[in-house]
């Protein structure tokens, strides 16, 4: 089996919390993507993105990925993005199992909004159709580079591990 586990898909999927109980499940490291990003810049996400644009996020991106990619025993959380360079995505088939999280838009509209946290893709007054319009973008190439799809809706982060850990068993 591939020596890491990698999270992708849209934001509000449950990457990160998936990404904590999995890790404890299997006693690996968890690495957030978007908050290495952030350490290395000095700022957070949405700064990054008003301040520098959302080229410069990506190249940050490729970078961090390229670093986490080389690691041995942890589950990567990739941001939603991560699967638009599809160098991001060599480099993560070559070390991890990769899994893709989904769920119904209105799931992660109410997600996004429960958790608090800024988005800056969805920072506008058109959210739903944002977020549809985005993830109709992104879907192909979620599905092109996941090795297992679990769907999340009305699921707790525990019942999605445990999930997860049901296709792992599978893995060669």
């Amino acid at each position: 089996m591939r020596p890491n586990i990698a999270l992708i898909g849209f934001m509000g999927t449950g990457k990160s919390a998936v990404g904590l109980e999995l890790s404890r499940r299997l006693g690996l490291d968890l690495v957030e993507v978007d908050d290495l990003i952030a350490e290395r810049a000095g700022k957070s996400i949405p700064e990054i993105f008003a301040d520098e644009g959302e080229a410069a996020f990506r190249a940050l991106e490729r970078e961090a990925i390229a670093e986490v990619a080389l690691r041995r025993g942890a589950v990567i959380s990739c941001g939603g993005g991560a699967v638009l360079e599809p160098e991001n995505v060599d480099r993560l088939r070559r070390s991890s199992v990769i899994v893709l999280l989904t769920a119904p838009v209105e799931e992660i509209l109410s997600r996004a909004a429960r958790d608090g946290e800024a988005r800056p893709l969805l920072n506008t007054k058109e959210r739903e159709a944002r977020a549809r319009e985005l993830l109709k973008r992104r879907q192909p190439l979620y599905l092109r580079a996941a090795d297992y799809v679990v769907e999340t809706s009305g699921l707790e982060p525990g019942e999605v591990a445990e999930a997860i850990v049901e296709c792992l068993r599978r893995e060669p």
